[in-house]
Formats: structure tokens, sequence, C-alpha cells
């Protein structure tokens, strides 16, 4: 009787110690969902096709596909550009074309989640941004490039530069770049938007559908289209996990939390250039000086009166500027009057 309990209670025991290994290693792990580009949003291809900048392909990397441009003559110095928050690289309309024609070979790509990228469901944090440049960085067979960010792509930049220092080419700028916003300079909306009971009922079907009735209409109704805000209204419309890319990017992402990064750039010999305009609201001016404290030997350009659609309103300055040597770069609290090219500082 002793020997048959002691038998029940062992095979007791190990049942329960394969059930319990059944229950937690049920199945093997699987992929993220990846979820579509632009490339299924026919309405957008007018606006901004795949071919908007010659020298366009596909990168196959681990969390789906990244649409990539190459511009310029082939022996010319590498320069990364890197997009916002919830702009593709269209944003650069004004600024590629130009280093282009100065004799620079220009890579630009749409992050993951927007544009012609695809959208995997993951969690949109620093080192999905960082890793994503590293690998595409290597598909192009780059050893190392001049790396540039806008807004969040300048978050990104700097976060790119402390990890990888050895893919950049001794030269960072950072232009309106976010990284380290504070929640107060966040907006309410942006706050609601990037919520994750928001994100839920955002992607409720009849939400998708009322959000697409509505981008179309818009669209019809408009005569003078800007296709940069109607790129936003149609990747907000169409693609099924561009708004939870954003919202977790807020939420997650290199838009604040990168105090670290920056210090780590002050520790090195990477040239860091910064331009900033005054009349920033979506990233407010105090923001470069607040960088320059985290990175004291970095270059300030300032160009006065001029928004956060910097490289739209300001694209063949910032060109110039980018392609400006540290020698002749303007130092830390000048700034640049459009008006009459003339350079004073600032009070």
């Amino acid at each position: 009787m002793r020997r048959l309990s002691v038998s029940l209670l062992t095979a007791g025991v190990f049942s329960a110690c394969v059930a319990y290994l059944l229950i937690s290693f049920p199945y093997p792990p699987t992929p993220p969902a990846v979820h579509a580009s632009l490339s299924t949003v026919p309405q957008a291809w007018a606006v901004y096709s795949e071919d908007f900048y010659p020298g366009g392909a596909y990168a196959i990397l681990p969390h789906g596909k990244v649409r990539h441009w190459l511009m310029g003559p082939e022996d010319g110095n590498k320069v990364v550009l890197i997009h916002g928050l919830s702009i593709p690289a269209i944003i650069w309309k004004n600024v590629a074309p130009v280093l282009a024609s100065l004799g620079y070979r220009v890579l630009l790509y749409d992050l993951y989640g927007r544009g012609y990228s695809d959208a995997p469901q993951v969690t949109y944090d620093v080192s999905l941004y960082t890793t994503q440049l590293a690998l595409l960085m290597q598909h192009v067979h780059w050893d190392n490039a001049h790396i540039v960010g806008l807004s969040m792509g300048g978050g990104i930049a700097a976060a790119f530069a402390a990890q990888f220092p050895q893919l950049v080419n001794e030269k960072v700028t950072l232009i309106a770049s976010a990284g380290i916003i504070e929640s107060n300079d966040i907006s309410r909306t942006a706050k609601i938007m990037s919520s994750p009971l928001t994100q839920i009922f955002s992607s409720l079907p009849p939400f998708q559908h009322y959000m697409r009735r509505l981008a179309n209409s818009s669209s019809l109704s408009q005569t003078n289209i800007d296709p940069i805000q109607e790129i936003v209204r149609l990747q907000s419309a169409h693609l099924p996990y561009y708004n939870a890319a954003v919202a977790s990017s807020l939420r997650d992402g290199p838009v604040r939390g990168l105090e670290s990064s920056f210090a780590a750039l002050s520790n090195s010999s990477i040239q860091v250039f910064l331009i900033h305009g005054t009349a920033d609201k979506t990233v407010p001016y105090k923001y470069a000086s607040k960088i320059l404290t985290l990175v004291p030997h970095a270059y300030l350009h300032t160009i006065d009166g001029a928004g956060h659609d910097i490289t739209v309103t300001h694209g063949e300055l910032v060109a110039k500027l980018l392609s400006t040597r540290r020698t002749t770069f303007i130092p830390s609290g000048t700034c640049y009057n459009q008006n009459n090219g003339d350079q004073h500082v600032l009070v």
C-alpha cells in the first residue's frame, strides 16, 4: 500500500510537471505580424509614389520590407536622411535633390510603419529604429555616413551615433531634434491619441471605415492639396498599423528620454551640428539649448522665424548647411536671417 502511494505521488508530480511545461510552452514562438504599407493605397501614389526619388528599392529586413532610395554620384560623400514621427521621406523633397546636385550620395528611407516600409506589430522603441538603420546601411554596403535626423529622426540619429559610433563618419546633424521632449510639451491631443485605449478603439473596423471616408471626402473637396498633409491623412485612414506605430513611438520611442544618448555624444569625437528654428511649436527652440547643455561641443545654427517644417520652408538652406564643413559652420547662438542673409547673434 505504501509503495502504491509513493508510485501515485511520483506519477502525480510527473504529470504536474508535464502539465506545467505544456501550459508554459504551448506553442513555439511566432514572428510578429507585419502590416501593409502605402503600396496598397492607390490614392497615395499620385502624391508620394514608390519612385518619388530616383534609385528606389526594397531591403528585406527581419521586421519587414524597408523602402529606400539612393541619390547622387556613387563616389560622393555619404549622407543618411532620417525623417520624423508622422511624415515619411517626402519631407526631404526640398533637401535631398539639392544635396545630390552638390555631389553627395544620399540615402533616404521610410521608417517602419510609415510610407512604403512595412509596419511590424511590435513596440516602436529606440532599438527598433537604430537597428533598422544599421541593417539598412549593411544592405547598401555603407561602412559609415554623415547621419542626419529631423524631429524624432534627430532622436534616432543621436541614439544611433551612441550605439553604433563606428557607422558614423564623425558627423551627426540634428534638425529640430526631438529626443528629450518633456511631457508637458507634448500636446494633449497627442497624449490622448497615443493612449492604449484610444488605439484599441481606433483599430475597430467601423472607426477605420469612417476615417477612410473622411480622408477620401477631404481629398475630393480640396483643389490645392498639400502633399505632405495629404500623406499624413492617407496613412492614418488607410494603413492599419500607422496610428499604432505613431502612438507607440510617442510612448516608447525616441521622442523623449534620450538624455543618456546625447550625453554619450559629448564624450565622443563625433561632430554634432544642430539646426533649429525660433518659431518651432512642435519641438520648441529651447530644446536646442538643452541639447547644447548635454553636448557642449555641438554647433548650433538658428534660423530666425523658421517653424518645425524647416526642411520644406528652408530646404535649400538646410542642404547648404549640411554640406558645410565644421571649420566654417556657424557657432552656437548665431541666427540666420532668411530675409537678407545677414548673420546676427540672438539676444
